[in-house]
Formats: C-alpha cells, structure tokens, sequence
C-alpha cells in the first residue's frame, strides 16, 4: 500500500503545474548558466592566446634588434643560445636565407603556409606533432626569421577549461532537477493533505483538521487559516442547530396552544365571551410567533445589505431619552427605576432607527433580567474620540462563561424556555454593533451586568468592507 501511495504521489508530482514551472526555471536557469560559461571560456581562451602572440611577438622584436646590431652570425648565436636555455623551452626558432633554407633553429623546413614578407599564424611542423603558433618577418638581407611557441599546453588548457564547465553545467542541472522534484513533492504532498482533509470532511464531517508540521512556513500559516475556518464553519454549524432546535421548542409552544383552543372551541358551542377569549389568546400568540420571525429576518437584513448610506450624524443622549421615555412604564410595573445619565450632547455617525432599536432591547433586557424594584442606568460619554453607551443594572448578572454565548440566536439563560422572550434581543443588538463597527464589552456592575457600546471616531471608522 505504501509503495502504490508514492507511485501515486510521483504520478501527481510529475504533472502538477509547480514540476512544470520548475523544469521552465531550470531551462532558463540552464540556459543562463551555459552562456555565463561560454563567455568565461571564450574570454580565458582569447586572454591567454593574447598573451602567447604578444610575447611571440616581443621575441621577434627582440631577435630583429639583435640583427640589427649584431648582424647574421649574432642572430645566429642569439638563437642558439635560446635553444640551450630552459627557461625558453618550448620555443620555435628558424632563421632561413632568402631561397627559405634553414640557416639555423630547431625546425627542419620553413613552414609551406608561412610565405610572404612578414605575418603569423598556426602550423604543424610534420603530422601527428603540437600544433605551433608563429610570426615571422623578412630581415634586411633578405633572410627570413620565424618565431613561434607550442601550442599544446594550451590546449590541454582549454580542454580543460571544457570539461570543468561540462561538468559544471551536468552537477547544477542535477541539482535542480533533484531540488524541484524535492520542493514539487513536498508542494504535493501537502496539497494532497488538505485534499485528503477535504475529502474527510465531505464523508464524515467537519471534525477532521489540515495536519500541521510546526514548520511555521507559509503552508503551516494556510493549514491554520484553513483549520480557523473550519473552526468557524463547525462553530456556526452549532448555531444552526441550537437555533433551529431553540426555534422548535419556542414554536411548539404557543402553536399546541392555539390548536388546544381551536380544538376546544370546535367540540362546544358558540358563546360570544369564550370565542372572544380566545380568539384574543391565540392573536397573542400568534403576535408572538410574528415578532420572532420578524426579529430574524431584520437581524439577517442588518447583516446582509449595506445600509450604511442611512448613516448621519446622531445624538446618541437624545435617543437613550426616547429609549427611557418608552420603557419607563415595564420598569415601573416591576416597581423599578429609569435614568440617563451623561452630556446634553454626544454624535456617532450611523442608522438613528438601528440604533434605537439596539439601545432599547439593552434597556428591555436589563429590565426583564434585572432584581425587582431595581435600578437601570443608561450612561452616554465620549471616550477616545469616540462615544460609549451603556446600560447597566443591579440584577444578578451574567456567569462569566456565558457571555459569550448571549449573543447567539435564540441563546437564553434560562434552558427550561419558559419566561417570555424568545432569545433574539442581544443578538439584532450584536448586528447593530457589526454594522456601526461598535465593540460589545459586558463588565461587572458589582452587583449586576454592564452591556456597554464602544463606537470608534468617525475619523478612524473603517468603511464597511474594507
């Protein structure tokens, strides 16, 4: 099984695109390379031939001066002397009369290519020998002197040179061939663990996660945003069913209800008192039923659209008034207090209506879950350039594992679900805050809860969606 695993995994790395692109960066790394040392033997070579004519050259010069001065018989002695010196081995000299026999010099013949007055060039002096590189110039009587130098230590030299960069170019395509096969496979074999990861997930579900390596390389970092994700996507999954079995419970209820009257009304007679009754009961239950599925669809509607074009300057004071205005009466039913509390004057951009309705399911919420004949205060400031709302009370407060759970659909406290509410309010409010970029903080009122809405400076607010 492991053997048909790497045949598969070879298979996948042989026809990825990353293989493809590296055997395109290694042509043209190849083709980079084997110029680069093409102009580096053609410069060496040309150096070193350079050097070899110039000194043949400097000879000759040399040699003509001594002609010059000394005449045949100095050349002549010149010459011989050169050939016993070590120090010029490897040099080829012949002084020929004007009919090119040889007067004197280690070469047999005058070379049949080098004819004329003066010049140079290659020439072998019989088959099978080094090839020799020469100048030769006619001297005033009519001689013909020939300088030259065996060429066959350069050539061993450019041989050389040949095969260091053979080599040379053979050792580095190895090397990136064997690197981008090694960086295609691990490219691969982490492609294919999170395919594999994705193909556990769509069989078994969204408990699998992306294996990490503790590399901490760029395929660790998307490994974790993946998992995060997954993480998330599990989280939310959770909620949908919470909701939906919070949903069923809250429906159940007041539905069994109205069919427990319809059914009881339809087994009696009419009576004028009783059909009222219930035909007002199930109106109210029904009214129950509507606000909830009216709740949801205006939460998904704040997180679904933009509706940051409503947004204008507020004064957040003047809508905590309204706010306490309106439920002054549910507080006083349970025998409890109402107060505002800050400036005359406080502004945030955003939706007057959102926020009113934000503010006040804050307010209704510490009212419902506040202590009876308790104290509710709605406190407006700026702080930071920005403004904070909050609304605290002296009731019992929030287990400090559950705050992060209240702002959940259809999340309430009290699992048994039988006080009113249907576990919606903390949520639009949470929507609320999303869209106006606010920060939800829930602190310890010592004794009871503080909800507070941080909203930043309308200068520092970022835009929506960016």
């Amino acid at each position: 099984m492991a053997s048909g695993f790497v045949s598969v995994l070879l298979a996948k790395t042989l026809r990825s695109s990353t293989f493809k692109l590296a055997l395109i960066c290694i042509a043209i790394f190849g083709a980079i390379v084997f110029a680069l040392l093409g102009y580096v033997y053609w410069s060496t070579v040309s150096y070193v031939h350079s050097r070899s004519d110039h000194a043949i050259r400097m000879e000759l010069a040399i040699l003509q001066r001594v002609y010059a001065s000394a005449g045949r018989h100095g050349l002549i002695a010149a010459i011989a002397q050169r050939l016993a010196d070590p120090r010029f081995e490897g040099g080829v000299y012949l002084l020929a009369d004007p009919s090119f026999s040889p007067l004197a010099g280690n070469l047999a013949d005058w070379p049949a290519a080098m004819k004329g007055s003066s010049g140079s060039g290659d020439f072998r002096a019989r088959e099978g020998l080094p090839l020799l590189r020469s100048a030769f110039a006619t001297l005033q009587d009519g001689s013909h002197l020939l300088v030259g130098k065996d060429l066959d230590d350069l050539d061993v030299f450019e041989a050389k040179i040949k095969i260091a960069g053979a080599l040379c170019i053979v050792l580095i395509l190895v090397l990136a061939g064997v690197a981008s096969v090694t960086v295609t496979r691990r490219t691969v074999g982490r492609i294919e663990a999170i395919n594999a990861t994705s193909r556990a997930i769509m069989q078994s579900g969204l408990g699998q996660r992306i294996p990490l390596r503790a590399t901490g390389d760029e395929w660790d970092e998307l490994a974790v945003n993946l998992n995060s994700m997954l993480d998330r996507n599990e989280a939310l999954m959770a909620e949908v069913k919470q909701a939906t079995d919070n949903v069923a419970h809250d429906l159940r209820t007041p539905l069994a209800r109205m069919r427990r009257r319809l059914e009881k009304a339809y087994n009696k007679q009419r009576e004028a008192d009783c059909d009222q009754t219930l035909i007002g009961d199930t109106m109210a239950d029904l009214e129950g039923v509507l606000s909830m599925f009216t709740s949801l669809t205006r939460i998904s509607q704040i997180e679904a659209y933009d509706r940051t074009a409503a947004f204008r300057s507020v004064n957040l004071v003047e809508v905590a008034s309204e706010v306490v205005e309106l439920c002054d009466a549910a507080a006083e039913d349970k025998g409890g207090h109402l107060k505002v509390v800050g400036p005359p004057r406080v502004f945030v951009m955003g939706d007057r209506d959102l926020l009113f309705d934000a503010v006040a399911n804050l307010v209704d919420n510490a009212i419902k879950h506040g202590r009876d004949a308790g104290q509710v205060t709605v406190e407006v400031k700026e702080s930071d350039g920005g403004a904070v709302i909050s609304v605290s009370d002296d009731g019992p407060g929030i287990p400090v594992d559950e705050c992060e759970h209240v702002f959940k659909r259809f999340y309430r406290l009290e699992q048994s679900r039988r006080t009113p509410g249907n576990g919606l309010g903390l949520s639009l409010v949470a929507a609320v805050a999303r869209l106006h970029r606010a920060r939800i903080e829930m602190l310890d009122n010592v004794p009871g809860l503080k909800i507070q809405l941080r909203f930043p400076s309308p200068t520092r607010m970022p835009r929506i969606g960016a």
